[in-house]
Parts: C-alpha cells; sequence; structure tokens
C-alpha cells in the first residue's frame, strides 16, 4: 500500500471521484465552468436573495400570519425549490416566494377582501396546480413559443434596468419624490455611502477580472458596514418549531366550498396568483437561461418542461408549508454573472437557505446596501441582449421599447411582457402580417388586454 492510500481516510471519495461525478451529473467542463466556480455563483445569489427571509415574513405578518413561522416557511421554501431547481434542470435558476405577490397576498387578499390567510394559502395551493395542469397540457410551452425572440432580447434588457433600478433603490441612492417620482438621495448619508463603495470595488475587481468579483464585493462592504455600526440586530425569538404554526394550515374547504360574490373573489385571488406568476416566471427565466448562454440558437429553452413543473411544484410545496406562491429569483443573474452555468449553482443556493433556517432572523446581518451594488452591476450587464433587437424595424423597436421600459416603471415583469406581446400582435395585425399560425399570439394579446380593463376597473 503507497503512503498516499494509507493516509486517505477510510471510506472517503478522492476529490477527483467526487468531481467526476459532479461533472457528469451537471456538465460541468461542456458549460465551461467548475465546482468552484458554481459554489462561489451559488453563494452569490444566496447572498442577494437573502432579504426575502426578513421582508417576506414581515409582509405576510402583515396578515396575521405568525412571523417566526412564516421565517422558517420562507427558508424551506427557497431551499426546497432552488435544490429540485438544479437536480431537475440543471439551470442557475434559484427561487423563494415571490415579492408582489406577497404584498398581494397580504394588504390586497386577506386586508382588504377579508379573506382569512388560511384560506388565501389554499388559494395559492390551487394556482400552484393550475401551473402544473397549464404546463401538463402544454399550454404553458405554447406561451413561450408565441413570443418571438426579439421580446426575449427586451425582456433581459427590462429585467436589467428592473434589478438595477432595485439595487439603486435599496441603496439609497435614488429615492421617492412626490414632484417627479423618483431623485437622487443624500449620497452622504452612511447606506448609500457604503453602497457606492461597494459599487466601487466590484467595479474595479470585474474590470481587473477577478473571480468572485461579486462575493469579494458583498463580503467586504457588509464587513465594512459591520465596521462603522451601520448594521443593528434585533432577533425574534426563533426555533425551528414555529413552524408548525403554519404548516398544513391551509384551508381547502373555503376554496371549494365558496358561492356567490365571495366565489368570485376567490377566482379572481386564484386567477391574479396564477397570471402573475406565470408571466413573471417566464420573464426570469428568458432573461437568466439567456445571460448563462443556455438559450439554443433558434430561441429554445433546454428542459423547459422540467423548469415549469419544478416552479408549479414549489408553489404548492410553499403553500403547505406556509407561504405566498414561490417564483424564480431575478437575482438569480447575479449567480450567473459570477459564472454560474448549471443546477449546481442553484443547489447551492438551496443549501444555504436550508441552514438559514436555523438562523433565519440573523439574516439582517448581510444589509441592503451590501447586495445593492452587486444588483447594480448585474442590471447593467444584462442590457447586452438589446443589441440583438432590429431598432430600424417599428414593428419590433416599439413593442420591444415598450417591454424594456415598463418592466421597471411598473414595477413588474409581467406588465413589461404583457405590453411588448399585445403592442406586437396589434402592429403584426395593421401590418397585415398575422398568419393562421399566430392564433395563440392573438389569444395572448386578447387575454392581456381584459386584464388591463379588469385592472382599470377595480
Amino acid at each position: 500500500m503507497s503512503e498516499t492510500e494509507a493516509t486517505m481516510p477510510t471510506g472517503a471519495p478522492p476529490a477527483a471521484a467526487t468531481d467526476s461525478r459532479l461533472e457528469r451529473m451537471f456538465e460541468l467542463a461542456s458549460r465551461g465552468t467548475n465546482v468552484r466556480t458554481e459554489v462561489l455563483a451559488g453563494i452569490t445569489t444566496f447572498l442577494t436573495m437573502a432579504y426575502i427571509v426578513l421582508v417576506n415574513p414581515a409582509i405576510l405578518g402583515a396578515a396575521g400570519m405568525p412571523i417566526a413561522a412564516v421565517a422558517a416557511a420562507t427558508c424551506f421554501a427557497a431551499a426546497f425549490a432552488s435544490i429540485l431547481m438544479g437536480f431537475t434542470s440543471n439551470t442557475p435558476l434559484a427561487m423563494a416566494p415571490g415579492m408582489g405577490l406577497n404584498a398581494y397576498f397580504s394588504f390586497t387578499v386577506v386586508q382588504q377582501m377579508g379573506v382569512p390567510w388560511q384560506t388565501a394559502l389554499g388559494c395559492v395551493f390551487v394556482s400552484g396546480i393550475a401551473f402544473f395542469l397549464l404546463t401538463l397540457t402544454g399550454i404553458r410551452q405554447l406561451i413561450v413559443s408565441a413570443i418571438p425572440n426579439y421580446l426575449f432580447a427586451a425582456v433581459a434588457g427590462g429585467i436589467g434596468l428592473f434589478i438595477g433600478f432595485i439595487g439603486f433603490k435599496d441603496a439609497g441612492i435614488i429615492v421617492a419624490n412626490p414632484a417627479t417620482f423618483v431623485a437622487l438621495g443624500d449620497l452622504k448619508e452612511p447606506g448609500a455611502a457604503l453602497a457606492i463603495f461597494g459599487l466601487l470595488l466590484i467595479a474595479a475587481l470585474s474590470v481587473w477580472n477577478v473571480k468572485g468579483a461579486m462575493l469579494i464585493g458583498i463580503v467586504a462592504t457588509t464587513v465594512l458596514g459591520w465596521a462603522f455600526g451601520m448594521v443593528t440586530i434585533n432577533p425574534e425569538p426563533y426555533s425551528l418549531e414555529a413552524m408548525t404554526a403554519t404548516i398544513f394550515q391551509l384551508d381547502l374547504g373555503s376554496v371549494f366550498g365558496f358561492d356567490g360574490a365571495a366565489g368570485l373573489g376567490i377566482v379572481e385571488i386564484i386567477f391574479v396568483f396564477l397570471f402573475v406568476d406565470l408571466f413573471d416566471n417566464i420573464g426570469t427565466l428568458v432573461a437568466v437561461t439567456k445571460r448563462a448562454g443556455l438559450m439554443t440558437p433558434d430561441g429554445k429553452i433546454p428542459r423547459l418542461n422540467r423548469i415549469l413543473f419544478t416552479d408549479a411544484t414549489a408553489t404548492v410545496v410553499g403553500s403547505m408549508a406556509g407561504t405566498s406562491t414561490v417564483t424564480s429569483y431575478v437575482e438569480s443573474a447575479a449567480g450567473v454573472q459570477a459564472g454560474g452555468r448549471t443546477g449546481l449553482t442553484a443547489i447551492v443556493t438551496g443549501v444555504l437557505f436550508l441552514a438559514m433556517m436555523f438562523v433565519a432572523p440573523y439574516a439582517q446581518l448581510i444589509p441592503l446596501s451590501a447586495t445593492a451594488p452587486a444588483l447594480i452591476i448585474v442590471g447593467g450587464l444584462m442590457l447586452l441582449p438589446l443589441a440583438e433587437v432590429e431598432w430600424e424595424d417599428p414593428l419590433s423597436a416599439i413593442p420591444a421599447f415598450l417591454t424594456v421600459a415598463m418592466i421597471p416603471l411598473t414595477f413588474s415583469i409581467a406588465n413589461g411582457l404583457a405590453f411588448g406581446i399585445t403592442a406586437h400582435a396589434l402592429l403584426k395585425l395593421v401590418r397585415g402580417t398575422i398568419t393562421r399560425t399566430d392564433w395563440f399570439l392573438l389569444v395572448l394579446a386578447a387575454l392581456f388586454v381584459i386584464r388591463f380593463v379588469w385592472m382599470g376597473a377595480a
């Protein structure tokens, strides 16, 4: 026996063997990546998403849900969904309870409409089943195929602006203004100054081609924030047992036992959960896979069915755990920018959310000023696909512009897609280039118009 063999721990697989298994499972070499890069990318994605562990319980807590239980459910749902996404689709797409939909759940459904949160969770569950059936029947795939390639590029660019805008807002560099809607914030404020430091650091490391520039920048900015006392920690009493207050608390009986006006209200709730998640998820999926170079030359998304089934499953499981709709996160683009190209990135993110279940309140150790610079940089880099739009042709330029503009300005990926697809269909009709194969495009456009009328009448 050689000295190397004698010193190797009994039963421990050689590192090379482990790497080989990961290589076969995730196709690392063919995608131009390695285990170290994927791990760094997963950590980067997690750090840019960690805010949801604090924000989601705060929003759902306003609906009367127990905050500690929602914190645990948020971590569990994000972990389950991200790990499942990594294993089933081999895509660097992380998932968690969606922003926007959690606000609709809490402020509109529970507070304004008076629906108990247990019934609202039942509506989320039913919407997840509907997602699954739409995927099984091929309708979600039809929606993706109805979107022209130039709108894919516009969605990616629009989400880039959206991510950047969120970063500037989180940093306090852009603030609300009653006269102009938005304005430049006070850059002397500690949070804004810290974010500018992080922005300059990540930018400098990026131009020097330093591996892990995003992660280094986030960690360094966080440490600087600690050093200057800019992070206040007020953790709530917390244990994993708290999750029992929301797990399996969804009330399906109230969902299916409705009648009259209340019934119509329940149908509307399910429709909104379904509609917004459907198009938010498609938009994020397009943007992240395009940025990662995973789209085929003809604009197809590999393993699309697996991705969509994972999304539906995650929403169903999340509702049973005790949280609002689970969806893919645009912050996944930060991990892609850090080099993530496979499902291993999503799995690492999921494992970190799993670990966060034990210390959920301490997510506030990472200030928004530390993650905001990464979002700003990623947002800028995601504008590259806009070069693929034929800006000289109004048929593509006008819908593309509407998509790019409306995503950040309405704070909704779904709204941006709605404007872009509707404009594309209408302009094809006006030009006379509509064909029989565009029937589903026209159906989509009609549904969007109905949605806008419905929203306007609400």
